[in-house]
């Protein structure tokens, strides 16, 4: 017979028993590997749209979803050491965030992890789906179209300053795009019977040959290029533009809240929202082959007046009454 010693013990063994087996009968929580071009301080906005596309899908960082970030800091030949150190990790998806250069590393480190990118790109174009609706493999994810929408963003420049001779497209040379943006629009440039100068800038020091450059050419309004180091640098834009008298215009509207003076393009925050919702949804095992990657449904045109004040500019009224949001 058990004595009452015994029983007291084995009792006890058993309460203590129950919530640890409790504990390892419970699933592990899902992992995202995060990977960004850029670095966190310039991508909170975003990061907090994606975080609000994943609580749609039911996931919340920290209570039933965790969440590993990896940022590149604009160092874009970081991004397939990061990549791989994610699928090292084992990660049940990955969010490439911040444009081409991050879905390109994600996809290249694997073929099984499902990824979903944001892209400014045509990511049909630049190889990272077999086609929009129907995108094959393990990888989806929204495009901003931001690429595609350059020659429209050249001929809205010509149109607010409409006796600029020489335009200029800034590009960041560590992009992979910035050859094939910088032909297309020297083509769009010539057939409007003005002259296409491209600045590179790939590190915030660049912008002080930029700026210099701007004078000795004679720039007369520039066309900043569609690229993720030039969204986490808006605030030097502006203050460029701004110091230097030259009207600008951008890819993204957070730049023209900035203090900047027009921008067309895609909702970017909206569009990271989408990236959450899909990743959500991925996690609950949808495949990313069977979800068409998303697009665009509208373009909005954002002009600051106070921008154009400053640089002694009149807005012409069609293209006021075509705008989208002005900012007075």
């Amino acid at each position: 017979m058990m004595d009452r010693r015994a029983f007291i013990a084995s009792v006890a063994g058993g309460l203590l028993a129950a919530p640890l087996a409790a504990r390892a009968q419970q699933p592990a929580m899902p992992v995202i590997g995060y990977l960004s071009s850029g670095a966190l301080t310039q991508r909170r906005d975003q990061v907090a749209a994606f975080h609000r596309g994943l609580n749609e899908t039911g996931y919340v960082e920290g209570q039933n979803v965790a969440i590993e970030y990896r940022w590149a800091e604009d160092r874009y030949d970081r991004l397939p050491g990061l990549a791989a150190d994610l699928v090292r990790r084992q990660v049940g998806v990955i969010a490439a965030t911040g444009g081409n250069v991050s879905a390109q590393a994600a996809k290249a480190a694997t073929t099984t992890i499902p990824i979903v990118f944001t892209s400014g790109d045509d990511p049909v174009k630049v190889g990272l789906v077999a086609s929009l609706n129907r995108p094959g493999g393990n990888v989806t994810g929204v495009s901003l179209f931001f690429g595609e929408m350059g020659a429209k963003r050249l001929e809205l420049l010509h149109e607010l300053v409409p006796k600029a001779a020489v335009i200029a497209l800034l590009v960041n040379p560590s992009n992979p795009n910035a050859e094939a943006q910088s032909k297309d629009l020297q083509s769009t440039a010539r057939a409007k019977g003005r002259e296409l100068i491209v600045l590179s800038a790939g590190a915030e020091r660049d912008f002080d040959t930029v700026s210099a450059t701007i004078v000795q050419q004679r720039i007369g309004a520039i066309l900043v290029g569609d690229d993720p180091f030039f969204g986490g640098r808006r605030d030097l834009l502006v203050v460029l533009a701004a110091r230097r008298a030259v009207p600008m215009i951008h890819f993204q509207r957070e730049f023209v809240a900035a203090g900047g003076l027009m921008s067309y393009g895609a909702d970017t925050i909206d569009g990271y929202r989408q990236a959450g919702v899909y990743t959500g949804r991925i996690l609950k095992g949808a495949k990313p082959a069977d979800l068409p990657v998303l697009q665009p449904t509208k373009f909005n045109l954002a002009i600051n007046l106070k921008a154009a004040k400053s640089l002694g500019l009149t807005i012409p009224q069609l293209l006021l009454l075509r705008a989208d949001e002005i900012i007075q």
